[in-house]
């Protein structure tokens, strides 16, 4: 029984209704994976709807930040536009440390470094492999498969953790995955080849919240700022190579007086600086939550989007994409219930 008062409830009321998974008592966490997070009492509600509602906002922006950049500011360089991202998250996380007086980055041994490098080589694959698909799927085709990230987390989490998932909730992720499969139904071309790096792509995003989840709640126990500062520089520098192999650095700089001249910079930079609040806000979000949370509040967000472009744009939206909206809005309040029972029990 928990002691939550009127004001609580009807913040709690908020997040289910939004589909979002505010566990009590540390919810779906499980021992051994995520063993450290053990949250109870009004100030779980509050941390875990907060983080996942600045997560949220943060991921919003930065998807509209990099349309307009690739849209209007003719700057289309994806793995430039990264490198700036990670850039920007390590001096970051250095200023951070460097400001804050409670906080101070672990000191690593040898073999505890190396699941920070997978992450890193995980991290830099899911950008260089995710920019490689769009080349031969249309972007509905994409975000059709990205709605199974959260079957594949379950899955990974299951075979490698060894983490449980009751039915209930296995159940209730499967009309979440069918409705964003409907929202995005529509310009579906694509070839095998790209197919193939769609469903890599896929396996390496849910991938990489499983391994960020374990890394700050396993035995690391990492705060979300330590693991930016260690894992970004890595990832700045797998990235950097892909730029240059793909030509982008190159022909940055014969455009250079042109870029200079335009508010390019200016954007990109400030694009930067969103990316770095959402990968801390995507962290802390792992660490109170789960993996699993995280990729079903990426669908809800990625379906939340296509809504607002109905309701305030007018973009037009089928009778199929319609009840795909309308499904995973139910099946979020669903999942959502199941996770605050299940945190009780």
């Amino acid at each position: 029984v928990f002691d939550i008062s009127e004001a609580n409830r009807v913040l709690l009321l908020l997040f289910v209704a939004m589909g979002l998974d505010i566990e009590a008592g540390g919810g779906e966490r499980s021992k051994g994976l995520n063993s450290s997070i053990e949250v109870t009492g009004e100030s779980s509600y509050y941390g875990q709807g907060f983080w996942l509602l600045i997560w949220m906002a943060n991921n919003i922006l930065v998807t509209i930040m990099n349309k307009a950049i690739f849209a209007n500011i003719d700057f289309k360089y994806p793995f430039a536009l990264s490198t700036i991202h990670m850039a920007c998250n390590v001096i970051g996380s250095q200023i951070y440390f460097f400001v804050s007086r409670s906080s101070k980055p672990k000191q690593l041994e040898g073999s505890s470094r190396f699941p920070i490098f997978l992450l890193s080589v995980v991290f830099a694959l899911n950008i260089a492999i995710g920019n490689t698909s769009l080349r031969w799927v249309s972007v509905n085709f994409n975000q059709v498969c990205r709605a199974l990230v959260p079957a594949i987390v379950m899955i990974i989490s299951g075979l490698y953790f060894g983490k449980t998932y009751s039915s209930q909730r296995k159940w209730a992720v499967i009309p979440i995955v069918i409705g964003v499969a409907l929202t995005f139904y529509g310009d579906m071309h694509y070839s095998a080849v790209g197919a193939f790096y769609t469903f890599l792509c896929v396996v390496l995003a849910a991938l990489k919240a499983v391994m960020s989840g374990e890394i700050l709640t396993g035995d690391l126990k990492l705060h979300p700022m330590d693991l930016l500062s260690k894992m970004c520089p890595l990832a700045l520098m797998q990235i950097t190579v892909m730029c240059m192999l793909s030509g982008e650095l190159e022909e940055i700089v014969a455009r250079w007086p042109e870029l200079v001249a335009s508010s390019a910079p200016l954007v990109v930079l400030l694009s930067g600086i969103l990316a770095f609040s959402l990968n801390w806000s995507s962290f802390m979000a792992n660490k109170v939550t789960s993996a699993l949370t995280l990729c079903i509040a990426a669908n809800v967000k990625q379906v939340l989007l296509v809504a607002v472009g109905t309701l305030y744009f007018g973009d037009p939206v089928g009778l199929i994409n319609g009840c795909g909206i309308f499904l995973v809005m139910i099946a979020s309040f669903k999942y959502s219930l199941v996770s605050l029972n299940e945190g009780k029990s």
